[in-house]
């Protein structure tokens, strides 16, 4: 095989990856995009959408001091400067605990997947915030899908499966709760319907599993020792 046959393989390869990861992306947008579409629209009125307001309404009636705080930190570790931060941190941990590069590039690549679709969507779906008092500055997206909470999915779901890929213990999973944290501070904090967290949540899901099946080609070496088991 010559060089340059050999050189071409690996650049046919990253951009078939790279057309999977848009074609992907471009599904997602649009399942996003057609449920905001149903929640601003023909779905507003039906049950649960249409109590909604009250879920909003009910915890803004119960606000404390305490719960207050704890909503503020929570928030806070989800929006943007945090979010960048971390996954800098993720990705820099990863690459130097699996002395891989893949793992961090699965990382980045839903993060970043996440971050285009929510944008796109917040740009088509325009959706007030809540009819409550925000404890939050109310950035100038729409408020569907919440960004803090699809950010946090991609995140710490990503974070977990690379840590179960190579050997971790179940428990690694008790990081999802965070994201169900920050989607809840948003609901408290009257930033957000119920269904943006939802579809935030979903969000971030789908782009970790676009971003494995894109990416993470192979499974690592502890899923294969599980596999022969």
């Amino acid at each position: 095989m010559t060089a340059s046959a050999t050189g071409a393989a690996p650049t046919r390869d990253l951009r078939r990856a790279g057309l999977r990861l848009v074609l992907g992306a471009v599904v997602v947008f649009a399942v996003l995009a057609a449920a905001g579409w149903l929640v601003t629209g023909p779905a507003a009125h039906v049950w649960p959408l249409s109590v909604e307001d009250w879920v909003n309404r009910t915890l803004a009636q119960h606000r404390n001091p305490t719960l207050n705080d704890i909503s503020g930190f929570f928030s806070t570790v989800a929006n943007t400067p945090s979010a960048i931060a971390l996954s800098v941190v993720a990705f820099v941990a990863i690459r130097v605990l699996t002395h891989r590069w893949v793992e961090s590039v699965f990382v980045a690549t839903a993060l970043i997947v996440e971050l285009s679709i929510f944008l796109v969507t917040t740009m088509v779906v325009d959706r007030a915030r809540p009819a409550v008092v925000h404890l939050d500055t109310a950035p100038p997206t729409s408020s569907f899908p919440s960004g803090h909470t699809a950010a946090a999915t991609a995140l710490y779901a990503a974070v977990a499966l690379v840590a179960w890929r190579h050997g971790t213990a179940w428990p690694v999973w008790l990081l999802l709760a965070m994201p169900c944290a920050v989607g809840l501070s948003r609901l408290y904090r009257g930033m957000h319907h119920p269904s943006d967290v939802v579809a935030g949540m979903v969000l971030g899901t789908l782009c970790v599993l676009l971003a494995k099946r894109v990416v993470l080609a192979e499974p690592a070496p502890a899923v294969r020792r599980r596999g022969r088991r």
